[in-house]
């Protein structure tokens, strides 16, 4: 009865955790015109409201994940939950671009943190029959934030401001944080062996000098940013390989085939899809002249398709071989993805929905049944280690996304506001970026199904 009661305390901890990071992302999407407005933003600092934030859970993620297997799932939670609702506060409270650009970062940080925890907590507590529904919720509820967050974002900054947007989120932290307190259990698989922290350093400069230099890749630093974060990023992995307590296990992915292809799987088809809700507001309002909360309406077409099918996929997943279901998503996706290629000034507002529809679908069929296959090739000892991987997949696929979406409308339009004279430009940048992004999750397709099927770990 108690280990019942136990999984259900989790599974709801999870769902609200899961709900809260991508319902900032989505609503703050639908705020950005706002904040630009507000404190004059060009492109490249209108991008980084949304980049400080991706850039900081990708950078950081991966060595959370080795601390959730150190010190326990719980109590990093708790930490990050914490961090994150005083961030959300300060977000709301900001005075100019710099000191919001600054708070989204620590809420970047402090979403790491919750991000890489909920799905260790899950896979602690379910078994592998039943990890796939779990997964499967707790992608939905991912999504219910996602779909929520333009209507609920574009209704408060309406009528309330954008600022209203970050303090929604404080009373569900609060929430989570005293539920926590009261939870005994905590799950530390690898307590007592120690952490990488050279390795965290290297890993995380590496990251940020590939991504930062993608903002500025037409400049001189730009390139040499983007070459010593690469050549820092080789480091990483030699080291990784011969350090005895890894922050990312390398035998561990050479020796798992599953793991590896379904992580760069998870990898791309995050890179390609990200912005679609980012570009998209960006289109609906200074294009088609839609106040946020119509914008909102339209965005969330996406995302309530992902959380109507994604515990469906969860549970096919468990007893459908997950290579299939994912590859088929990834390959839906794809098609969605070659709908927005074709955007003018006069797409309708229905074929907007289609396409976002389509591709909401191909993203529910990969989703979990992605993560479902990670999770289950792994043993316990290393949940931590997969669940700090597939959030790296994601949030450095996310931060990716938006660095090719900045290279691109920097290139088209230069460090300028949008407005109505450079709107051709704006609307060529779009389809450039997603003949890009269609491009790469139709390669994505081959690496989902190159994974091959599943040799179970046993619990």
């Amino acid at each position: 009865m108690e280990d019942k009661l136990n999984k259900k305390v989790v599974l709801f901890i999870a769902t609200l955790g899961a709900f809260i990071v991508p319902f900032m992302v989505s609503s703050i999407n639908i705020a950005l015109p706002s904040i630009g407005r507000e404190f004059a933003m060009n492109t490249v600092l209108l991008n980084w409201v949304v980049l400080s934030f991706m850039l900081s859970v990708a950078v950081f993620i991966l060595p959370f994940g080795r601390v959730a297997d150190i010190f326990g799932s719980k109590r990093l939670l708790l930490y990050g939950m914490s961090v994150y609702t005083v961030a959300s506060i300060l977000c709301g409270i900001s005075i100019n671009a710099g000191m919001l650009i600054a708070s989204r970062v620590l809420q970047g940080i402090s979403g790491a943190m919750i991000s890489v925890t909920i799905v260790s907590m899950l896979s602690s507590v379910y078994s592998q029959g039943e990890r796939g529904r779990a997964l499967g919720i707790n992608v939905a509820a991912t999504y219910i934030g996602l779909s929520s967050g333009p209507f609920l974002g574009g209704f408060l900054t309406k009528y309330l401001g954008w600022r209203s947007t970050f303090f929604l989120v404080v009373p569900i932290g609060i929430t989570i944080i005293i539920i926590l307190l009261r939870l005994s259990q905590d799950w530390a698989e690898a307590k007592g062996e120690e952490f990488d922290y050279k390795g965290s350093v290297i890993y995380g400069v590496g990251l940020f000098g590939v991504i930062y230099g993608l903002s500025l890749i037409r400049s001189f630093w730009g390139i040499m940013l983007i070459f010593m974060g690469f050549i820092l990023m080789l480091i990483f992995g030699v080291y990784e390989n011969r350090v005895k307590n890894p922050i990312l296990n390398m035998t561990l992915i050479k020796n798992n085939k599953i793991l590896t292809f379904s992580s760069l799987a998870a990898l791309i088809n995050y890179s390609a899809t990200f912005v679609i809700s980012y570009l998209l507001s960006l289109y609906l309002q200074y294009i088609k002249g839609f106040d946020p909360q119509q914008a909102g309406l339209i965005l969330i077409a996406q995302p309530l398709i992902q959380a109507l099918f994604s515990p469906l996929a969860g549970r096919l997943s468990d007893r459908i071989e997950p290579q299939i279901v994912a590859s088929l998503g990834m390959a839906v996706t794809s098609a969605g993805l070659a709908f927005f290629i074709f955007i003018t000034e006069n797409t309708s507002i229905q074929y907007l929905i289609v396409a976002l529809s389509v591709v909401g679908f191909g993203f529910a069929l990969f989703s979990s049944p992605n993560t479902n296959a990670i999770m289950g090739s792994v043993a316990k000892k290393y949940y931590g280690i997969a669940s700090g991987i597939i959030g790296s997949a994601r949030s450095v696929g996310q931060a990716f996304s938006m660095g090719i979406t900045s290279v691109v409308m920097v290139f088209y339009m230069g460090n300028i506001q949008i407005s109505r004279s450079n709107h051709p430009n704006f609307l060529t940048s779009i389809k450039v970026t997603f003949i890009i992004l269609t491009i790469l999750c139709f390669f994505g397709i081959f690496t989902s199904i190159a994974r091959g099927k599943i040799n179970k770990i046993e619990e």
